[in-house]
């Protein structure tokens, strides 16, 4: 399970908190919300903190996030580790 909070003001840009595992549908609904975000023209981040586990569906869609210049945030160790690897390749 994944869970997305959301948060936003207007001297910041959006940013979704994560909290579980970013694997599965749970890939889709959060290239969904991401989607929202961005087809508005706002500046979006993602809080990392919380998140277990990414499956390679997940890495792939940071991927394309990482080219629409959204921001990682507070990413626990495992996270960082699997970003690496996405980070390697821009």
């Amino acid at each position: 399970m994944l869970r997305i909070s959301r948060t936003a003001t207007h001297h910041s840009p959006t940013v979704l908190k994560l909290e579980g595992q970013v694997r599965g549908q749970w890939v889709v609904e959060l290239r969904r919300v991401c989607s929202e975000v961005l087809v508005r023209g706002d500046r979006l981040g993602l809080d990392l903190e919380d998140v277990s586990f990414i499956d390679p569906a997940g890495l792939a869609l940071f991927r394309e996030l990482v080219s629409h210049d959204v921001l990682f945030h507070n990413c626990s160790l495992f996270a960082a580790e699997q970003l690496k690897a996405v980070a390697n390749e821009r």
